[in-house]
């Protein structure tokens, strides 16, 4: 079994950026942990600060791998393009939010991406990837 998961803008930063919101540790040292948990899936990661490379990543890896796990981030709340591309692609899609998108600015309350998706986790920490993982493993 093959799963992308795909980071958006500002999450290279985790470990650095509001520790208070997204916690302490770094997304490096997260998926270490996440390949021990998960030894017979395939693991790959990609981050990305701009939106079409973002894009370019869900429709490269959106016909071929088991499952995709998407934290649009930021992009999450403005992109239709990237909601566009999830409707595109085969390859089932959940999104991850860190923090609780709903507790957090008005703002942030709407995913345009999120109706494209198998399923959305919001505010579970780190803890939401596995939790998606586990959601596509047992499709």
């Amino acid at each position: 079994m093959k799963i992308q998961i795909i980071n958006g803008p500002n999450l290279n930063l985790l470990g650095v950026r509001e520790p208070s919101v997204y916690g302490n540790m770094d997304f490096e040292t997260y998926i270490a942990q996440l390949k021990e948990i998960f030894p017979d899936v395939q693991i790959d990661y990609y981050q990305s600060n701009i939106e079409g490379e973002l894009i370019n990543k869900l429709h490269e890896t959106g016909f071929t791998y088991d499952g995709i796990v998407l934290n649009g981030a930021g992009f999450t709340h403005t992109s239709v393009a990237i909601g566009d591309a999830i409707a595109a692609i085969k390859t089932p899609v959940v999104e991850v939010h860190i923090s609780n998108i709903y507790a957090r600015e008005e703002y942030r309350h709407m995913s345009l991406t999120g109706k494209h998706c198998k399923g959305v986790l919001t505010g579970f920490g780190l803890d939401g990837y596995r939790m998606a993982i586990d959601c596509l493993i047992r499709s």
